[in-house]
């Protein structure tokens, strides 16, 4: 494992991060746990994630679409750490694309389940601990991951997703200023299209061609462009004066 650009900066500091199995969420999980992170994470719904994490990292697996499980990962966490200096609200996913007049009640609901309720849920469940952290240390952070069709709506069948993922760029300004007294800074990473198995689910190579076309940096994202933007909206030293803010990783995307 390469050294981090951030050197110790999250020695003795606790991360929880969600939807850390794959993709982005990984990227994230690595680089924190480079930068001397305790970690404790939600992989996803598959065991097969947790294959080559390193050993200190505390995880469980579990289907964020039911909120039981949601709530399974508050407890695990509440278990293992008293004080929460830095949560990541990660996991999310598309499912399909689902046409408006097609959309059925049961694909809605995994969608807003997912994306949407879960992020108020687990922020709402663990929000004792991250106010014992910033009693403790002066400061607590919460990053939670939107993006780019928060903004533009997204592409055909991906509308209710882009809703859900407006709602919690909204939810993270007005948390931003509820927390503020306490010392909580909340703020969003809003990645483009980023390379990922996401866009191999849900989008043609055609598509993702003719995309990476109208980006001014004339590529797609990587996992890795994304992780250092939460490290850094983390970490009080380099962004103490920042909160309610959505940062958007696009290539220069409009």
């Amino acid at each position: 494992m390469t050294p981090s650009v951030f050197g110790n900066l999250f020695t003795h500091k606790t991360v929880v991060i969600t939807g850390a199995g794959n993709g982005i969420g990984r990227a994230v999980l690595i680089a924190f746990h480079a930068a001397g992170a305790n970690i404790i994470a939600h992989l996803g719904r598959h065991s097969s994630y947790a294959k080559d994490l390193p050993d200190t990292i505390k995880y469980m697996t579990g289907d964020f679409t039911q909120a039981t499980q949601q709530q399974a990962f508050i407890d695990f966490v509440q278990s293992h750490t008293d004080t929460i200096d830095v949560l990541i609200n990660n996991a999310g996913t598309m499912f399909g694309r689902f046409p408006a007049d097609t959309l059925t009640d049961e694909q809605y609901t995994d969608i807003v389940e997912l994306n949407q309720h879960a992020v108020v849920r687990i922020t709402r469940g663990l929000l004792p601990q991250l106010h014992a952290a910033s009693h403790k240390v002066g400061n607590a952070a919460i990053v939670n991951t939107v993006s780019i069709s928060a903004l533009t709506g997204g592409s055909p069948g991906s509308s209710i997703y882009s809703a859900t993922k407006a709602f919690v760029s909204t939810y993270s300004k007005g948390l931003a200023r509820e927390l503020a007294p306490k010392q909580i800074r909340v703020n969003a990473v809003s990645p483009g299209v980023i390379d990922t198995d996401f866009h191999a689910r849900y989008s043609s190579a055609e598509k993702l061609e003719a995309t990476r076309q109208q980006i001014p940096l004339q590529r797609l994202g990587t996992a890795a462009d994304c992780a250092p933007t939460f490290l850094y909206l983390a970490a009080p030293a380099l962004s103490g004066y920042i909160t309610g803010q959505v940062i958007e990783i696009n290539g220069g995307q409009r």
